[in-house]
């Protein structure tokens, strides 16, 4: 065969080859890009106020680790569009520095049913146990008892460093965290009682290491718990104030494992 007609030939199955390697290829693109998420969250978010930077800052982390583990994310701002059909689109609820007052009683309602049948798991961050009475509401019951009992008392407002022992390491939400991990800059909250008779404590701050040193104290100070009274995989992570907490592999660590955790999709976690 002359080199002219092997090279005619030659052209001629590129040109029958490439269209069928170009639909593989697309057609590989499209089912990724199609692709159902593994899970859904919903986020209940301050809009505005001291908490805003640190909201800001999660969305931006949030919104990587979605994208790297084939989840997704919703914002809401409020309780309005909260009822049952609404919770039962979401596999997990973060409550991102949403204090636990101004609710709907429809959301209310929808949420007391969503964690004690375990519709889905829950975290919450730091405002979440802002439990008293504030900005003309009385406090919520049921919340101050799903915290353990608890009731705000005071907090840092001049903001301390100090160390946090994890007091359960087997627990999965405390997987690869190194014990004690320091918290910078925090306001820690004081409560009227400790929650520890009620809940799982997984980690608790030691108040002698505060820096600078501080009188306002608990003496036992849990800062990390789950409610294990109710059906939802649930933890309350305390720390929360401030966006430069996303620099803290410690408290991004424990982040990420809740997130899986709560949501029951662990298999679901890129390695």
């Amino acid at each position: 065969m002359s080199r002219a007609l092997r090279n005619s030939h030659a052209k001629i199955l590129m040109l029958v080859l490439l269209p069928a390697f170009a639909a593989l290829f697309l057609n590989d693109v499209v089912a990724a890009q199609g692709k159902a998420p593994s899970f859904r969250v919903i986020a209940l978010a301050e809009h505005g106020g001291i908490h805003k930077p640190f909201v800001d800052a999660a969305k931006i982390w949030l919104g990587k680790l979605a994208s790297e583990n084939n989840f997704t994310v919703d914002y809401i701002e409020d309780t309005e569009k909260i009822d049952d059909p609404f919770l039962a689109r979401y596999d997990l609820f973060i409550q991102l520095n949403y204090p636990p007052y101004n609710w709907t009683d429809t959301a209310k309602a929808a949420f007391i049913k969503y964690i004690e049948q375990g519709k889905g798991g829950w975290i919450g961050f730091h405002h979440a146990t802002l439990l008293g009475e504030f900005d003309g509401f009385q406090v919520w019951p049921w919340f101050r008892q799903f915290m353990g009992g608890i009731r705000f008392k005071n907090y840092i407002a001049t903001f301390v460093t100090g160390e946090v022992t994890i007091e359960d390491k087997n627990h999965p939400a405390m997987k690869g965290i190194a014990s004690p991990f320091v918290i910078k800059d925090e306001e820690w909250y004081t409560y009227d009682t400790s929650p520890r008779p009620n809940v799982h404590v997984l980690a608790s701050v030691d108040e002698k290491t505060y820096t600078p040193v501080t009188d306002l104290k608990m003496g036992d100070h849990p800062v990390i718990w789950t409610n294990e009274h109710v059906k939802a995989r649930n933890i309350y992570i305390f720390m929360g104030h401030r966006p430069e907490h996303f620099d803290n592999k410690s408290f991004t660590q424990i982040f990420t494992n809740s997130i899986f955790w709560a949501a029951g999709q662990q298999d679901n976690r890129a390695k």
